[in-house]
């Protein structure tokens, strides 16, 4: 069962989370709902779509010999 919830927010905060909506191809509603979700420490569901970039990067990496340590090292060149 579903039910309307009523938030509150500046508004420039709501202009930016119906653009950002828009751009995803989701509800401002479908975006809250996720972000409680993954405040319950709830992955990627089954039923949630995956996006068209990230499909086409699955597997991008699979034969290659880059691991964790080599994108540590990448985070600590651009940071530091």
């Amino acid at each position: 069962m579903q039910n309307k919830l009523t938030l509150r927010m500046d508004e420039k905060l709501i202009f930016r989370a119906k653009t950002f909506a828009q751009k995803t191809g989701k509800s401002v509603s479908q975006i809250v709902a996720d972000y409680f979700m993954s405040l319950e420490g709830r992955g990627n569901d089954e039923d949630t779509p995956i996006t068209p970039i990230v499909k086409s990067l699955k597997g991008s990496l699979k034969d290659s010999d880059v691991n964790v340590a080599d994108y540590h090292r990448h985070l600590e060149k651009k940071y530091l």
